[in-house]
């Protein structure tokens, strides 16, 4: 599993010309599932988002996470960071997780970041999507388990 995380002042997205996921200060997340990945990578996933320091504290240092500044959260579907790139000019979406368990791993991390008191929001899954953000920073990391 691999999630593309950036530290947002606002991030939305929108299906068919309409918002249906929208948060202010907080993280937005481009999550992948791979083939093999499960519940137990989905929930060590969510914690590590949730607890990750990429917010700046009194200091200037990034000390504080997105629980910590009390920021939301608007997880995107992306099977496209699954892809394999190291050959030829076309990528393989081979190791990409079916569309059906990567699905519901999806729907795992989400519940799993809501249960930790998270405010958060997604956008539709396997939909096309228009999503934008403001980059804060920019800050941005690859968390892979």
């Amino acid at each position: 599993m691999k999630a593309v995380i950036q530290r947002v002042s606002r991030a939305s997205v929108e299906v068919d010309g309409r918002t249906v996921g929208a948060i202010e200060r907080g993280l937005l997340v481009l999550l992948g599932v791979a083939k093999g990945d499960d519940d137990a990578a989905a929930a060590k996933l969510a914690d590590k988002v949730a607890t990750y320091r990429v917010f700046e504290d009194d200091a200037g240092k990034m000390n504080l996470s997105v629980r910590d500044v009390g920021g939301g959260v608007l997880v995107i579907s992306q099977f496209t960071i699954c892809a394999d790139c190291r050959k030829g000019r076309r990528p393989s979406f081979d190791p990409a997780a079916p569309p059906d368990e990567a699905e519901r791993l999806y729907a795992v991390f989400v519940d799993h970041l809501k249960a930790s008191g998270l405010q958060v929001q997604t956008g539709v899954f396997g939909a096309m999507m228009d999503v934008h953000l403001v980059n804060q920073g920019p800050v941005t990391f690859i968390l892979e388990t």
